[in-house]
Formats: structure tokens, sequence, C-alpha cells
């Protein structure tokens, strides 16, 4: 019995003193943690490929031709792409809204470039547009840049003016008095 217990405890030493010994060396314990930390630092660190390759830079090329073409200076372009978060977005609402539109260019910049959603403004505006038949133009801009949901504003206006015959000031109106209350937006005191 005290020879089994003997081969038991050789055969498990050199095992146990490989692995132990391994784990139990200094450089091991100073090694691991400084390792993973370096593994952790250069996987976070970007791709070189990503940098070299990106393909942004055609949303702006893209955004500032487009802009150019719709009659927009030099230099609006540039701020105006330089600062979209979604410069295609931005070029769009300006072309879209110059194209079907008498609004100009200059104009449609500014309010497209403070929008969330500057293609919904572009639609808000060119269908509200289309169904006063132009006669609010800066109205308009103004009305469907404040709307926080441009198309329900729109479709609001010219659902209500096919139906009733509301002057486009007061359909604008009364959409965007029913589009602030529906929001929680309305300044009146509330009563407890």
């Amino acid at each position: 019995m005290a020879m089994e217990t003997q081969k038991a405890s050789k055969a498990r030493k050199p095992q146990d003193q490989s692995i132990s010994g391994i784990l139990n060396t200094k450089s091991m314990r100073w090694t691991t943690p400084v390792l993973a930390i370096a593994g952790l630092l250069i996987s976070s660190l970007p791709s070189p490929a990503l940098i070299i390759f990106s393909d942004d830079h055609e949303s702006y090329r893209a955004c500032a031709a487009q802009l150019l073409k719709a009659g927009v200076t030099q230099a609006a372009a540039a701020q105006g792409c330089a600062t979209a978060i979604r410069p295609r977005d931005l070029s769009a609402c300006v072309a879209t809204i110059k194209q079907r539109t008498k609004i100009s260019p200059t104009d449609a910049l500014a309010y497209c470039s403070r929008a969330r959603r500057p293609k919904e403004l572009a639609s808000c505006v060119v269908g509200v547009s289309l169904n006063t038949k132009e006669e609010i133009n800066s109205a308009v801009l103004n009305y469907c840049g404040r709307s926080l949901l441009p198309i329900t504003f729109a479709d609001c206006v010219v659902g209500l003016r096919r139906e009733i015959p509301l002057t486009p000031m007061q359909a604008l109106d009364t959409c965007i008095d029913a589009s602030e209350t529906a929001n929680g937006l309305t300044l009146s005191p509330t009563t407890p």
C-alpha cells in the first residue's frame, strides 16, 4: 500500500511541479497582466485601414457638389456640409426644395441645416407649398422647421385644407398648435 502511495505521488509531482512552477514564477505573475492590458489598448485603437480608406469623404464631396448645383455659394456649401451629421441628407433637402418650390436655396439651406430630419423637412415644405400654391413660402419653411414631425404636420395642413375652407395661415397655425399641444410643448399653466 505504501508503494502505491509513492507511485501516485511520483506520478503527480512532475505535473504539479511543472504547472505550479510556471504559474508561480515572478515573470509570469507580472507578464500576464501587462500583456492583457497591452492587448486591450491595442484592440481599442482604430484600424489604420479604416482611417485611410474611409468613404465618408464621398458624402461631403457629394453634398458640396449638390449644393453648388442648387445655387448655394461656395462658402455656404462648405459650411453647411462640414457641420452636417448626414451631409447627403442636407444637400438632398436643399435640392428638393429648390427644384419643387420657388424658395431660394439659401433660405432652404438655413432651415435644412437646423432640421433633425432634413429629408422630412423637404417633404413637408414641398407638400404644403404645392397645396397652398406657394402663397406663403417663408412661413412654410418656418412652420415645417418648427414641427417635430414634419410629414405629419404637412399631412395635417393638406388634409384640413382639402375638407375645410381654411386659409393657408389658418391651417398652418391650427396644425402647429395641435402638434405642440400633443407633444406637451404648451406654455399654458396646468391646473391642479
